[in-house]
């Protein structure tokens, strides 16, 4: 009995050295992703951990890093997403803000449709002081951050959107502003030193289709992944798509490279894409512990998976 009892404590030493080792091999960043992805398996969102976001920025999304120019457009098979930046009253003067990209116009709307949807009103507010928008979108105070947030708010806030689907034997064009009306501080008030987001007004058909096409998201997966703006558009992506198919879904890394790559090009630019899309994979994989997904020759296959939030909590959540 003793020797089988050594025998097991042995093999469980090893197992645990095995997996330290694993571990120490991995970047702060992966231990992170990793630790919250055994949460999410051992605890289902419910209540504040569960978001929404609109299904067609779950197909759809925003540059991913800075874009030059004032006309953005990504495409998805037999629809896309056109937005063109605008203008902001900074008190003095109308000032042309650049086109809203990265993850924090990511967590902005996800913060602004959650509260449109749990609320059921089109008027978001952002607390009563800078530090209260930065505190609930989770936002560190102080930093590149801190800059990153003021920029991207008001983008998000002047941009206006197109949205262009095709059903049947007809094609549907879709022209809205995400927000409609735009509220900020002034400089000086609250201690700060330029606008500051007070409210915000969604837009009447962004907000009246956000209503009826909300996707329930585990925000604790989303806010984790907000160092790569794909690995958040892959995990929304995944989300939306994988308890909706019935049979095994393949796609093809040039069909992937249209809709998340497109600004991959050069001789070398399917590599370059394929190399960062496994890396994002891997991280909204990570979050997303029931997603069964395959990387196959030539691409990948998707696999029926239980929604990462439950059907019933989200409904209880939008009532």
């Amino acid at each position: 009995m003793a020797e089988g009892l050594t025998s097991i404590g042995s093999v469980a030493g090893d197992l645990f050295a095995s997996i330290e080792k694993q571990r120490s091999k991995k970047t702060a960043r992966e231990l992170t992703l990793i630790d919250k992805g055994l949460e999410i398996a051992q605890v289902r969102p419910e209540g504040d951990d569960v978001t929404f976001m609109h299904s067609i920025l779950c197909q759809i999304g925003l540059p991913r890093s800075k874009f030059d120019g004032d006309r953005f457009e990504r495409k998805n098979g037999s629809a896309a997403l056109e937005v063109r930046a605008g203008s902001i009253w900074t008190g003095t003067d109308m000032v042309q803000q650049p086109i809203p990209y990265g993850p924090i116009p990511r967590l902005i709307l996800a913060y602004v449709s959650t509260f449109a949807v749990r609320e059921r009103t089109p008027e978001i507010p952002f607390g009563e002081s800078a530090n209260d928008a930065l505190r609930i979108l989770g936002i560190d105070k102080g930093g590149p951050a801190y800059k990153m947030f003021r920029t991207q708010v008001s983008a998000l806030a002047a941009c206006s959107m197109t949205i262009g689907f095709t059903a049947g034997d007809r094609a549907y064009t879709f022209h809205g502003n995400p927000v409609e009306q735009f509220e900020a501080w002034l400089p000086g008030q609250e201690g700060q030193r330029s606008l500051w987001p007070s409210s915000m007004v969604l837009g009447r058909r962004f907000y009246e289709t956000l209503l009826d096409h909300a996707v329930p998201v585990d925000l604790r997966a989303f806010s984790s992944l907000r160092g790569s703006a794909m690995a958040m558009d892959l995990y929304l992506y995944l989300v939306q798509r994988l308890h909706r198919i019935s049979r095994p879904v393949g796609l093809t890394w040039w069909m992937l490279k249209d809709q998340f790559g497109q600004e991959y090009v050069g001789e070398d630019a399917l590599a370059d894409f394929k190399k960062k899309f496994k890396k994002a994979l891997a991280q909204a994989q990570s979050v997303y512990p029931d997603a069964k997904i395959e990387i196959v020759r030539g691409g990948i296959k998707l696999f029926s998976s239980r929604p990462a939030v439950d059907p019933k909590e989200a409904k209880r959540l939008r009532v």
